[in-house]
């Protein structure tokens, strides 16, 4: 072997072990202590009841008796409901899929970022992501956004192969990878959609087009047909679950909590889409600004701090669940030297200027979308990390290579080398010294809708199992979304009497009937209705408000702190 060849061989050695070293890393970050992390009492319902039943599994039924859903596909939760079936159902195997789809992103973003821009921008944006502390944090929280990050990496290098190859078979795949996306976070996963949109548009050339392609006939066989079969493929992926649900009649679909009339294709675009937009879903924290005087005590200070409005500094907050060290650092340097990178590189091979062009584009339309979204929630954010730690990687190879090219031809790969470590070093320790806090101290970011003191939840559990009798439902619960951890721990059937701003699910002709058949004895409510309340909370809805008027209260005998909470339904015996 000359010289040469052993020099390659060991330099290809070096490059997948440091690979290796990096997913090992991503790994610890997003598995270690993963059970002590809180999770998600309303997704975890969810997953409780979708194991129960293949319509349940189907569906996405939040409760087990199947009359309501969550408000999005289910496809990630049946990574759950998989994860729970093999492994048990406990904390640990809830999140495992999310903590698994971000070690498995920051190992494969490599490959495409390396096949366009070198070894080195490759494992500079594996790094990123792996030690990127938002995407630690929402890998080892009880949500679904994660699984869509992957998604959108896999399209990714799925659209760079294509470009590389001239394959359709690659672009179709592209654009279903991103379809699987939309199914899992709906609109989150569309802001990965022009960037990659544009690289395919610039930089794909089906191969056995290319000789002729400058005729008419060339670029509508080359480009435009496969491109417009791409775009096909992606609408039917990303609309295959909710059109299948249509194939169901209206009475076995459950009521889509979020929707104003019960559609999963009103929940999908309306409640998670528009309302997300214009800061109308009441889910997530309502923008706000950081205080003057932040409290310094204690991380579960700070994670309470709102979200600042939207502003061009807002992912640069110095403080809070959506400080500059979790995520607005990294994306500052993507942006400062990753697009100079790109813009100076246009005059290179096709594929890097189409790729270059569209991962630019993600990263703006991510910032410009985060910084300016009415409400903001930090998991939302994964809709663009590939793109902030792709230009990351691109940009400090950049910045060696500018080094290496002043050192002269016998040391370039020596010093572009160490810059690279060194800047990369500079750059990521922050982010990395913020990932290992959160570690340590097991922080989420799932919601916690749903959640209920641990004593009163063992309380009402104990009481409503030990009264229920006969009943096919545990409770009646004024609002779907309070019911979660209780569902979490008897995994029994419940009836749901509003959905969100107190839209009635069911009616107190309803509930009467279920009561003088038996079928409901007793009834949770989770408010009060006061003078001054709200008419959107779930507290005044008519339902509650005639439990209320006739029910008796039986707080105090189920060993509950606080009187007007469960009530045993007229008629029933306690």
């Amino acid at each position: 072997m000359s010289d040469a060849a052993r020099q390659r061989h060991a330099r290809f050695r070096w490059e997948w072990a440091a690979l290796a070293l990096i997913v090992a890393g991503a790994a610890l970050l997003r598995l270690i202590g993963l059970g002590k992390v809180a999770v998600d009492p309303f997704y975890d319902a969810a997953v409780r009841s979708m194991a129960m039943s293949w319509h349940n599994f189907f569906f996405g039924a939040f409760e087990p008796g199947g009359s309501v859903s969550i408000d999005k596909p289910p496809v990630d939760l049946w990574l759950q409901v998989a994860s729970v079936k093999l492994f048990g159902f406990g904390s640990t195997s809830l999140k495992l899929p999310q903590a698994l789809a971000g070690t498995a992103a920051a190992g494969l973003i490599y490959v495409p970022v390396r096949r366009v821009f070198g070894v080195a921008a490759g494992l500079g944006a594996a790094l990123a992501l792996a030690v990127m502390p938002i995407e630690v944090i929402t890998a080892r929280s009880d949500t679904m956004d994660a699984v869509m990050m992957l998604l959108l990496v896999v399209a990714l290098l799925c659209i760079v192969e294509a470009c590389e190859r001239g394959s359709v078979g690659w672009l179709l795949a592209a654009a279903a990878a991103l379809g699987v996306a939309f199914d899992v976070k709906l609109l989150e996963s569309v802001v990965a959609l022009p960037g990659l949109g544009l690289i395919a548009l610039l930089g794909f050339r089906r191969g056995s087009s290319r000789e002729g392609a400058g005729s008419t006939l060339g670029v509508v066989r080359g480009r435009v047909v496969p491109l417009a079969g791409a775009a096909a493929v992606f609408v039917v992926v990303a609309l295959a679950w909710l059109t299948a649900t249509l194939a169901f009649p209206a009475h076995e679909r459950p009521y889509a909590i979020g929707s104003t009339n019960g559609s999963a294709w009103n929940a999908a675009f309306v409640f998670n889409g528009l309302d997300r937009i214009e800061g109308k879903a009441i889910e997530g924290p309502a923008p706000g600004a950081a205080p003057r005087h932040p409290p310094q005590a204690t991380l579960a200070e700070r994670e309470r701090i709102s979200i600042p409005g939207p502003s061009p500094t807002r992912l640069l907050s110095r403080i809070g669940p959506m400080s500059y060290e979790r995520l607005g650092l990294e994306a500052l340097v993507a942006l400062l030297l990753g697009v100079p990178a790109v813009m100076l590189g246009l005059r290179g091979p096709p594929s890097r200027r189409a790729a270059g062009l569209g991962l630019t584009l993600w990263l703006i339309t991510g910032l410009v979308l985060f910084s300016q979204m009415a409400r903001l929630h930090p998991r939302y954010v994964e809709g663009f990390t590939p793109a902030v730690a792709a230009m990351l990687g691109i940009g400090v190879a950049w910045a060696a290579s500018l080094a290496g090219g002043l050192a002269g031809d016998r040391r370039r790969w020596a010093v572009q080398t160490i810059v690279s470590v060194g800047l990369l070093a500079i750059v990521l320790a922050i982010p990395l010294k913020a990932s290992i806090r959160a570690v340590r101290l097991s922080v989420s970011d799932a919601g916690n809708v749903g959640s209920l003191p641990p004593e009163e939840l063992r309380l009402l559990s104990s009481y409503l199992r030990a009264h229920r009798g006969s009943a096919r439902y545990e409770v009646a619960v004024d609002s779907a979304t309070k019911a979660g951890a209780l569902i979490v721990r008897d995994g029994l059937p419940v009836v749901v009497l509003t959905t969100y701003e107190a839209r009635p699910l069911t009616t107190v002709a309803q509930l009467q009937r279920l009561i003088a058949r038996g079928l409901v004895r007793y009834a949770l409510l989770t408010g009060l209705c006061g003078a001054h309340t709200a008419r959107t909370n779930a507290a005044c809805s008519p339902a509650a408000l005639w439990v209320r008027a006739h029910a008796t209260d039986v707080s105090r005998l189920a060993g509950l702190e606080h009187g007007q909470v469960l009530w045993l339904l007229p008629g029933a015996t306690a």
